[in-house]
């Protein structure tokens, strides 16, 4: 009996601590908010680091797991701080007992008991050393062994070691000390490292060169002492020299970056940059920049057509110059000529206008306004395909009169543009066809990776974590190709007829623009599967007298190619319905001429569907289109594809574009959705 009520009460006992314990883990988890509070970053597509930003308190605290050092580093922390770690529950009893026996025996503390799962404990609540502390960080310890587990108390530590002034964590430590991430730590780089935390300060190898080394060097001993290292290896690591001073953290895309942070602080933000192109062309616009007289600001943004994925985001080559924080690939410019493809490819995909047409060159004038070109000189009767490769001003102006400057203005903005208009401009306006609303490198990126794509545009993408924008079909495969075709056999500026890069192995399509004044230089250019603009002028707007897109910009996006990833850019055939001919006499006779829409009034207009309508349709269901005014057989086409008659039968949801174009070439458009009814 007696043996029975002790048992009784030893499991009572066990219980009653067992339960204790577990209520005081409820009342008083630990405090995780200083891990918690970890530095933003902001890191390329394959998580490579492209910028962090210090915490609220000032500190590099960047997030740091198992898998992000070297093997070697964790061997050696756990042999010189806790080679019991694996087996312990976050006490090490033997090496309690040691370091008891020690101060007993010497009546001084020879050798401390502390685990790491106390060492992380005490750096999740920093306190005064005392027994009180010391027994609050045991209990921690204990309580952190119950709720993670050791790569996540390891996780921990490696966040939260000290390392020196404002470096916390091994990965902090590792680019301030080395430059490099700490997956492939020399033997001597990871010893530091681990020999750091005992005394931050004192061991700083940026101040303190002798305390670093001798601190490293005990490390190494212990690791030949342990085995974890050869004696080889221990000669080579103790004669490797010390980092003499602290570097700076990388500082890659600092504008997008910024922006980012702003957005999402206090995590990990994954970009769909890639490392090396970011480099490699900012590298390029340092270089363009350098040899350029009044040293310009130079904007340059690369998308990935196939994916709609920005590569590479430059804003400047000097960030903490004058205006150097100005994120240029966001700001808005006037665009000069540049967005005359859009223009074009409305018009070619009405079928009123063909790369064969015939336009006349000569001065016309808009009620009030007399456009003229930049040479202030006329061409007389041109084609279109000439027009747009010359950029002359009269025919862009005379399109956008066919298309509509409300239709254009719209379809950017379906585009994911958001144009700035001038002060009192409605948007109707046929001054947007040389300039006057403005854009930004970004926008206008996006708007060339659609015509590359075949006339689905999306705003383009720069953060991997969220969904793709879904594109919309703004213009037809084949008005897509008919600009691409245009664009890419336009003339190359002087000094690049020989470069391989332009010739032979890419086929680049490429339109300028300059603003008023020679504030703004731009090339828009785009291949198979790259879309690269570049922006060059000052961020105050200074004028540059003389300084063109063709001159300034487009010999920098040249270049940038050259530095892209290859690719298999043949022409690509062109879509069935595209319209071959020789010259403008085998067009339809609506197709022949583009002149003003003076002595053209009175085009069709489309009654039903209405523009912006929701078509809610099941499967195989037709739609019955109709259409008001207008001269002779009218035409309608769906996405740019002709239709015969007027019944139309969706073949698919999403997006659609319908227009109808009269016999005189006059033409009118919407844009509905159609849904699927089950």
């Amino acid at each position: 009996m007696g043996l029975k009520r002790a048992l009784a009460f030893c499991t009572l006992a066990v219980a009653v601590v067992a339960t204790a314990a577990l209520a005081l883990d409820r009342l008083f988890p630990p405090d995780l908010s200083r891990y918690q509070a970890r530095s933003t970053e902001i890191v390329d597509a394959n998580g490579r680091l492209l910028r962090a930003f210090t915490t609220a308190d000032g500190k590099w605290r960047l997030a740091t797991t198992v898998d992000d050092v070297d093997p070697l580093y964790l061997a050696l922390l756990k042999t010189y701080e806790d080679r019991r770690f694996d087996e312990h529950l976050g006490v090490d009893p033997l090496a309690a007992l040691r370091a008891a026996g020690q101060w007993l025996f010497y009546g001084r503390i020879v050798s401390g008991a502390s685990t790491l799962s106390m060492q992380t404990a005490r750096l999740l609540e920093p306190r005064r050393r005392s027994l009180a502390a010391k027994a609050i960080q045991t209990a921690r310890a204990l309580q952190l062994e119950w709720r993670y587990s050791k790569q996540e108390i390891l996780a921990i530590y490696l966040t939260l070691a000290p390392m020196g002034g404002n470096l916390e964590g091994v990965r902090a430590a590792s680019f301030a000390y080395f430059g490099k991430e700490p997956r492939q730590l020399s033997a001597a780089q990871a010893a530091l490292l681990v020999a750091i935390p005992q005394s931050p300060e004192r061991r700083r190898p940026d101040r303190a060169v002798k305390g670093a080394r001798l601190g490293r060097d005990r490390v190494l001993e212990r690791g030949l002492e342990y085995g974890v290292i050869d004696r080889a290896l221990f000669e080579r690591a103790e004669s490797e020299a010390m980092p003499g001073r602290r570097l700076a953290m990388p500082m890659n895309a600092p504008h997008l970056a910024a922006w980012l942070a702003a957005r999402s602080p206090g995590t990990v933000v994954p970009t769909t940059l890639r490392f090396g192109l970011q480099s490699a062309l900012a590298d390029l616009v340092r270089d363009e920049r350098g040899q350029m007289a009044d040293h310009p600001d130079i904007a340059l943004v690369a998308v990935d057509n196939r994916t709609g994925s920005v590569v590479a985001w430059v804003s400047g080559s000097d960030y903490f110059g004058r205006a150097g924080q100005v994120d240029l690939v966001r700001a808005h410019r006037s665009p000069g000529s540049a967005l005359k493809p859009l223009i074009y490819a409305l018009a070619f995909d009405d079928r009123t206008l063909h790369p064969e047409s015939l336009v006349e060159d000569v001065p016309v004038r808009f009620k009030d306004w007399l456009p003229r070109n930049f040479d202030r000189a006329h061409q007389g009767m041109v084609t279109v395909r000439r027009a747009l490769q010359q950029s002359l001003n009269v025919p862009a102006v005379l399109a956008l009169e066919r298309v509509g400057p409300q239709r254009f203005l719209a379809t950017l903005r379906a585009a994911g543009a958001a144009p700035t208009l001038p002060a009192g401009d409605a948007g109707d306006s046929l001054g947007m066809a040389l300039g006057s609303a403005s854009v930004s490198p970004l926008e206008m990126a996006g708007l060339y990776s659609g015509l590359a794509n075949g006339g689905l545009f999306a705003p383009p993408q720069v953060r991997r974590d969220q969904p793709r924008p879904a594109p919309a079909r703004l213009i037809g495969p084949a008005a897509a190709w008919y600009v691409a075709d245009v664009l890419s056999e336009a003339p190359l500026p002087e000094g690049f007829a020989s470069l391989p890069v332009a010739l032979r192995e890419r086929r680049i399509a490429y339109k300028t623009g300059t603003s008023a004044g020679f504030k703004d230089a731009w090339a828009a250019t785009f291949s198979a599967n790259w879309t690269v603009v570049v922006w060059v002028g000052h961020a105050d707007g200074t004028t540059r007298p003389g300084e063109l897109g063709r001159s300034a910009a487009l010999p920098i996006a040249l270049k940038a190619f050259d530095r892209l990833p290859a690719e298999d850019n043949r022409a690509p055939p062109p879509p069935a319905d595209v319209l071959r001919v020789s010259n403008w006499r085998e067009l339809p006779p609506r197709m022949r001429l583009l002149g003003p829409a003076a002595a053209m009034s009175g085009g069709p207009r489309i009654a039903y569907p209405p523009a912006d309508a929701h078509l809610e349709l099941r499967a195989h269901e037709t739609v019955s289109l109709a259409a008001l005014g207008g001269n002779g057989r009218l035409r309608w086409l769906i996405d740019g594809r002709p239709l015969e008659g007027t019944t139309w039968t969706p073949d698919a949801p999403g997006a659609v574009r319908v227009a109808v174009v009269d016999e005189a070439g006059r033409a009118s458009a919407v844009t509905v959705q159609v849904v699927r009814r089950p």
